[in-house]
């Protein structure tokens, strides 16, 4: 794959007036930012921001409902970004963890969710969307939402710990690994995070996933867990066309 970001046509499109994009080892290259500091943005379709903010694998969203300046600082952590103003990309940085894009095309919103085991368990996707449903008027049916490269079922073994915290959490969860024996097992983020939005009531006709693993594609993708260290980080995100 030569291109430096991954997009979903059947997720979003110029067309559906959003743009949005899952990036690589290639494009983190290319990016410099600055954690809860929007940064300008210029390009063929004008000026913009990029914001991206510490992450903390918890479960607060971040919401960005008036156009940001210059002076503007969010020194928080929040694990997902959610916003209806056009010309601002809302990011969220992965090596491992699962970056979800949500677009809601009625009612104008976007989020960008930082999805790791533990974001994933406590709920961090469904959150995030009863957040946009309080906050902007969101409709379930209405959503179209995309899951990203992250480490897969083939590569991610999880040992007791997280398995404790997936038989806390979730009812079905030995359906969401693979090779079960009792003290380790190998998980399946995407499915999870697949199964609880359906359970949303989301259709299934409206999830999109991108199914490479970022431990297998080290041409592609930095990893954590291959790496064993933070040797950078993946950057996805999201933007509301400007003039929609």
């Amino acid at each position: 794959m030569s291109a430096a970001v991954i997009t979903v046509p059947a997720f979003a499109s110029a067309r559906d007036g959003v743009r949005h994009f899952f990036g690589t080892r290639r494009h983190a290259e290319s990016l410099t930012l600055d954690l809860g500091v929007p940064a300008r943005q210029s390009g063929a379709r004008g000026r913009g921001w990029l914001l991206s903010v510490k992450q903390v694998h918890g479960t607060d969203a971040l919401v960005v409902d008036r156009p940001l300046t210059e002076s503007d600082q969010f020194p928080g952590g929040w694990d997902a970004l959610v916003t209806d103003q056009p010309g601002v990309t809302v990011a969220v940085r992965t090596a491992d963890c699962v970056p979800v894009l949500v677009h809601d095309p009625r009612r104008r919103v976007v989020a960008a969710i930082h999805a790791g085991w533990r974001g994933a368990v406590a709920g961090i996707v469904p959150k995030t969307l009863a957040l946009m449903a309080a906050r902007f008027g969101s409709t379930t049916s209405d959503l179209r939402i995309s899951i990203g490269p992250s480490a897969g079922p083939c590569c991610y073994e999880v040992d007791e710990p997280v398995l404790d915290q997936l038989r806390a959490g979730l009812p079905d969860w030995q359906s969401v690994l693979r090779d079960y024996e009792g003290s380790k097992a190998r998980l399946d983020l995407k499915t999870l995070i697949r199964r609880q939005v359906e359970a949303e009531g989301l259709p299934a006709a409206s999830i999109s996933s991108v199914n490479l693993c970022t431990i297998c594609h080290e041409d592609l993708f930095y990893s954590y867990r291959r790496e064993g260290r933070v040797k950078g980080t993946m950057v996805s995100g999201i933007t509301l066309a400007v003039g929609r």
